[in-house]
């Protein structure tokens, strides 16, 4: 691992641990140059799942961009980055398991839906609205009042406003 610091390519592994479920490994560092210390990150590499695109195109599935998707739509909401990981780890786990080699963006899209709706509301119909591509006030009107009429599937968030 090059220091992010000196450029040096030599290091020491001062601590390892698991973390996210035994998902990742975090390892502290120390450059054995100018003695500075960083963390750095193993994740098991999923670069076998591929995504159809829209216009049929295929591209690695990539956990960073699907994780960046979730903290977008739950940007300036009280969601904590650990449980967003996890349901991109989740999404990624659940095509593993269902044995898919390839997998539609729409999919994709959907899984993340169905993640987002458990997490947080506000930021379902921020994913919905973008993912749907709504072009009018109404369809979030409807999404919202679909959602109210579901039957609550969050746990995470107490309701702040019953009495």
């Amino acid at each position: 691992m090059q220091c992010i610091k000196c450029g040096h390519l030599k290091d020491k592994v001062v601590d390892s641990r698991e973390v996210k479920g035994s998902l990742a490994i975090r390892r502290r560092r120390e450059c054995l140059n100018c003695g500075y210390r960083f963390t750095t990150y193993e994740h098991l590499e999923h670069g076998d799942l591929l995504v159809i695109k829209r216009n049929g195109a295929r591209e690695p599935l990539k956990r960073n961009k699907l994780l960046d998707g979730l903290v977008k739509a739950c940007e300036k909401r009280p969601v904590s980055i650990e449980i967003l990981e996890n349901a991109a780890d989740a999404i990624i786990t659940e095509f593993q398991i269902e044995g898919l080699r390839e997998v539609p963006s729409q999919l994709i899209g959907a899984r993340v839906m169905q993640s987002l709706e458990s997490i947080d509301p506000v930021a379902y119909v921020r994913y919905a609205s973008v993912y749907r591509q709504f072009q009018e006030v109404g369809e979030f009107i409807e999404e919202i009042q679909s959602l109210e009429s579901r039957p609550s599937v969050s746990s995470r968030h107490p309701d702040f406003f019953s009495q």
